[in-house]
């Protein structure tokens, strides 16, 4: 994850415009692990900047795409979510709350198999796994208790 200096550079570079939403929308990013959607981001911001709009969150996030500063996740949701950490890693999403957490696994040998199996050469990947976190384990287990 790159200062705010870095990533004015790198704007820059690629001909977009540096304003002090784009530079808030890529902070919070890198200071949350909670994969927020464009809803929760602008909820967080919102009060910071009571003139930006969604939309603005929405064109700033591609652009973070397009640059390579984040990545957008698709974890079956009605809506994306987005993640700062740009490194290669999974994602285990509860299919209860919706929680997303990152899951650092070495995927290297996955990838060659399926390079291998299929004659590709894999430039990038995406993993998602399914399944109920703690808390709402812990919370289904005691109305299970309850009934």
């Amino acid at each position: 994850m790159l200062d705010n200096k870095k990533v004015t550079e790198l704007l820059r570079k690629k001909g977009f415009k540096v304003t002090p939403q784009r530079l808030a929308i890529y902070n919070a990013l890198c200071n949350t692990k909670a994969h927020p959607n464009a809803e929760m981001i602008f909820n967080k911001l919102q009060p910071y900047y009571p003139t930006m709009s969604l939309a603005t969150i929405y064109k700033t996030v591609d652009i973070l795409h397009e640059i390579g500063l984040i990545n957008i996740l698709n974890v079956g949701e009605d809506s994306f979510r987005y993640d700062a950490n740009t490194s290669s890693h999974a994602h285990i999403c509860c299919t209860e709350c919706g929680r997303v957490d990152d899951i650092m696994i070495d995927f290297a040998k996955c990838v060659e198999e399926v390079a291998s199996q299929s004659s590709y050469d894999v430039h990038r990947h995406q993993f998602y796994f399914y399944g109920t976190c703690a808390e709402c384990k812990a919370k289904l287990n005691s109305k299970a208790k309850v009934s």
